[in-house]
């Protein structure tokens, strides 16, 4: 790899079941963002050199679970593409690396075909399902792929992970045990060079990337002055101010359990989410109001952590956090979507310095108390939530088919069929004298 310091954009929108109608046709308040910031990185704007998409809630769910978003990821492939490379500064072109859909959670990774694009290699594609009994409704997609050294060594190897949590305040220990099972099942073969011929978790790798709608809330004690629900009118209105904000983050369930109590993300680190207001619930339509069913919170969230990152200092990272908010323009989802710009470290031994090729991937650090294991039935777990998967969305569509469009209906309907077909069953029958 070169030596300057790659560029890595990652956005994430949980588009609400909407299909093609999801995002807009234009993308600039998304992406554009992106290439106005990158601007203080050198003299003249700089465009990405990596590009990662995230979805959650893609497609609506009987599709999903049908297997039936081809369609619709393609669709979405070809727009973002056309988009990305239409506000480029200087037009730069880019290649799609890979993409991968399960159910409604999908990921695009693209290059800049001037750079990372011509160096890719060993492009894996991964999916797990932590939904019930496995299914994909909730649950995790990964990329991950080596750059290659100029000098033809090993290079660094990129994993990004997109994600959709368990919903709802109270079911934090679930969205723990959701995290968990995907460092457990999403599972890569190893990259070459390799020592290795096992499997590897996403923690395998010179830089991950874990983000998506993870789904956690705002945990304030019951005597604070904004958790009681006559307050939430309140409280949206309070979120204008950016100390009210910080002040709020000590409450955010993933912030506690990351930093506090070590039970899930150990390892990943953040940019400051409380610079920009929380990107769920929104009335749909809206820009900027909240839907007061729920308290506000920030449930889409970027994590990340670098091969030079030091478990001794958990907070710290070695990526520069240039860009991290949400855009309020969209309105189709009760959620917004989010946008980061990370800046990662130069390789810690540049290709200049070395007499031979890098003969392996340099690979992260983590606290010598966390070692993340393969799970040995990620293969039988994950098989089984995707039949699970096709056998709820075959019996959904014909549901929603007899109901015209309504599964609800579908139900009634294959209800009174069944009833009918048994009182005519049972009704008694003359038979035909055959003179």
């Amino acid at each position: 790899m070169a030596e300057i310091r790659l560029l890595v954009q990652i956005a994430s929108y949980n588009t609400n079941l909407q299909a093609e109608r999801g995002v807009p046709q234009d993308l600039v308040d998304w992406l554009a963002p992106t290439f106005q910031v990158s601007s203080f990185l050198a003299r003249e704007p700089r465009a990405p050199d990596v590009v990662a998409v995230g979805f959650q809630e893609l497609l609506p769910l009987h599709m999903g679970l049908s297997g039936l978003s081809k369609k619709v990821i393609e669709d979405r492939n070809a727009l973002i593409l056309s988009q990305i490379e239409e506000h480029a500064p200087n037009k730069e072109k880019y290649v799609l690396i890979a993409k991968i859909v399960n159910v409604g959670v999908a990921l695009l990774v693209y290059g800049r075909d001037d750079s990372v694009g011509r160096k890719v290699e060993d492009v894996q594609t991964q999916w797990t399902g932590c939904g019930p009994g496995f299914m994909g409704n909730k649950g995790a997609v990964g990329v991950r792929f080596r750059v290659r050294d100029d000098d033809g060594g090993a290079g660094e190897v990129f994993t990004f992970v997109c994600a959709h949590l368990t919903a709802h305040s109270h079911k934090l220990e679930r969205r723990i045990a959701d995290y968990h099972h995907i460092v457990g099942s999403l599972l890569f073969q190893p990259t070459n060079p390799s020592n290795s011929n096992e499997p590897s978790t996403m923690f395998s790798t010179s830089h991950l990337f874990f983000f998506g709608d993870l789904n956690f809330r705002l945990d304030m004690p019951p005597d604070h002055d904004l958790a009681h629900p006559s307050q939430l009118a309140n409280f949206a209105r309070l979120l204008e101010d950016e100390r009210v904000r910080e002040d709020l983050k000590k409450f955010d369930q993933l912030t506690i359990e990351r930093d506090q109590n070590c039970s899930a993300f150990v390892g990943l680190r953040e940019g400051e989410f409380w610079k920009f207001k929380c990107s769920y619930k929104y009335k749909l339509g809206e820009v900027d109001k909240y839907d007061l069913k729920r308290h506000p919170a920030w449930t889409d969230r970027v994590m990340y952590t670098t091969h030079t990152d030091s478990p001794d200092t958990p907070h710290n990272s070695n990526i520069t956090n240039a860009l991290y908010t949400s855009i309020p323009s969209y309105t189709t989802s009760d959620h917004k979507p989010i946008v980061t710009v990370l800046l990662l470290p130069k390789p810690s031994l540049p290709p200049s310095t070395l007499t031979t090729p890098r003969p392996t991937p340099p690979l992260l650090q983590l606290p010598s108390q966390y070692n993340p294991r393969p799970d040995p039935h990620a293969s039988l777990k994950r098989y089984t939530g995707k039949t699970l998967d096709r056998l709820v969305g075959y019996c959904w569509w014909l549901l929603t088919i007899l109901g015209a469009g309504s599964p609800v209906f579908g139900l009634g309907n294959f209800a009174l069929g069944l009833g009918f077909w048994g009182w005519w069953r049972s009704k008694p029958h003359v038979a035909m004298d055959p003179s």
